[in-house]
């Protein structure tokens, strides 16, 4: 090979990693997701979304209405919209589902046997709403880190998830705010479910 194709080899070479290196357009955006996020005043909805942005235990404070956070991961941002948790509240929840493509229920799994009772009938509620009904469920059995906290198969049977939520998209995950890592991979596999259920919109 002559000197003078050489000499081109390598400027092309020098070109391409010229463009690999300094020429790139700007990442592909992440999708975003719209979630409701509902559960009893108490069960920690707050301070879990808190600690996923972030942000500073001492500064949360329990949601009386509605707040809205961008949860950022590495795949996807989510809006989540939570739903304070008292009872002259969770009548008005309905009012805002429209619009959610996903949900997050949190309970308190050492909660006493009335709020567990009522966590219940709420998720039973949400799960058969006509407009929640056919999206995920992230289901997180919060402050695990307790002495009177159920397991997650205990609450399962209580619920009564395996009937209930038959043919549904949904996980079930314990979590407290002392695992993070736990935490974040129970989201990860809420955004697997979304992004399913978004490739079969496309397919159809």
């Amino acid at each position: 090979m002559s000197d003078l194709r050489i000499t081109e080899a390598f400027l092309y070479m020098d070109y391409l990693c010229f463009r690999a290196l300094c020429c790139k357009g700007p990442p592909p955006a992440r999708p975003e997701y719209d979630l409701v996020c509902i559960g009893l005043t108490g069960s920690g909805k707050t301070s879990l979304l808190s600690k996923l942005c972030s942000e500073s235990p001492e500064n949360v404070v329990s949601t009386t209405g509605f707040s809205i956070k961008a949860v950022p991961f590495q795949n996807a941002i989510l809006n989540v919209k939570e739903l304070g948790g008292a009872d002259n509240i969770r009548k008005y929840w309905c009012r805002y589902y429209q619009g959610s493509q996903g949900v997050i229920f949190v309970l308190d799994s050492a909660s006493s046997e009335d709020d567990l009772e009522t966590a219940r009938n709420e998720l039973h509620s949400a799960l058969q709403h006509p407009q929640l009904c056919t999206l995920p469920f992230l289901i997180l059995a919060n402050h695990q880190d307790k002495p009177a906290a159920r397991s997650v198969q205990e609450v399962k049977k209580y619920f009564e998830l395996e009937p209930l939520a038959r043919g549904k998209r949904w996980i079930l995950q314990p979590c407290s705010l002392e695992d993070v890592d736990a935490l974040k991979d129970s989201f990860s596999q809420l955004i697997n479910l979304l992004e399913e259920k978004d490739h079969e919109a496309v397919r159809m």
